[in-house]
């Protein structure tokens, strides 16, 4: 039995609570101005929520309840996935007005989850095209992406926009292998009229494919999988791993990348300006990725 989820609070980019969210592979997706709105099953029949509660046709929000029951796709996709929940968009008028004539009144997916689980991007796709259910997609897929570069996106983002009518609301960061320093399965939300004035006059024509940043590089080259696997070793040679040694292979690990290594990089890259936060961060993903922990 499955009844009613809120959807998360989406936190701001540069908060304490999505710090490190751009650490890894991130998903960029336009973030629109309507009304949230979800859909799950219980018992068999096809449920609908608004941001706040369960709707009913005597209780709706704005028409959407009404909307989606004539949509008998949610009911072969309930079907079949009876675990899901569908999280979206009922894109009426809001606070942006912009938005191209045929997009309004329609429900746009943005997140998926299997019972508390949240569902990847190609996984759910996959299943939506089959019932020929509306998604966002994302503008662009990016590894360790720089503030930055998360602007130029949000100047890029002219999803459902009428042509010649601006870009849109913000966009939304999504990393579905990041847990917050609480815990938390996160994602952060950049708005347009909220980013700082600072980064209004970032390059808009960079290209997705953007230069690699020094930290990634120096972390690519000298956090090997031998150097984990050695730390790792020598404290499994102590007395035995235990889950508690993982703070200490994480800071050994960038102790000898800092200690043994640091002269290296400098001279490699000529006195670059280099952001040890990242670079921590960095390491830290690295480590993960060789499952050493």
């Amino acid at each position: 039995m499955s009844g009613f989820k809120k959807y998360q609070h989406i936190e701001r980019f540069g908060t304490t609570e999505t710090d490190g969210i751009n650490m890894g592979m991130c998903y960029i997706f336009p973030k629109i101005d309507g009304t949230n709105a979800s859909i799950w099953s219980n018992d068999g029949i096809v449920r609908y929520g608004s941001r706040n509660r369960e709707l009913s046709i005597d209780n709706d929000n704005q028409g959407f309840m009404e909307w989606a029951v004539k949509n008998d796709n949610f009911i072969e996709l309930f079907t079949a996935f009876t675990d899901l929940r569908l999280y979206g968009e009922w894109l009426v008028p809001h606070t942006l007005k912009t938005y191209d004539k045929s997009s309004w009144r329609n429900f746009y997916v943005f997140d998926v989850m299997d019972g508390d689980r949240y569902v990847t991007y190609e996984n759910y796709i996959i299943i939506l095209n089959t019932y020929n259910i509306e998604y966002i997609p994302p503008l662009c897929k990016i590894k360790n992406p720089s503030y930055d570069r998360l602007i130029v996106s949000l100047e890029k983002n002219t999803y459902l926009i009428e042509d010649g009518k601006g870009t849109g609301e913000g966009v939304v960061v999504k990393n579905y292998d990041y847990q917050n320093k609480y815990g938390q399965v996160t994602w952060a939300k950049i708005v347009k009229n909220e980013f700082k004035t600072a980064h209004q006059k970032v390059n808009s024509t960079l290209e997705i494919k953007e230069k690699q940043m020094i930290e990634e590089k120096i972390v690519d080259k000298y956090i090997t999988q031998s150097l984990v696997e050695k730390e790792k070793a020598k404290i499994e040679n102590e007395k035995g791993w235990q889950s508690k040694d993982i703070p200490r292979l994480l800071q050994t690990v960038f102790y000898c990348l800092i200690t043994e290594e640091c002269w290296n990089f400098v001279k490699e890259n000529k006195n670059p300006v280099i952001d040890f936060r990242r670079l921590n961060s960095l390491t830290i993903q690295k480590i993960k990725d060789y499952h050493a922990i």
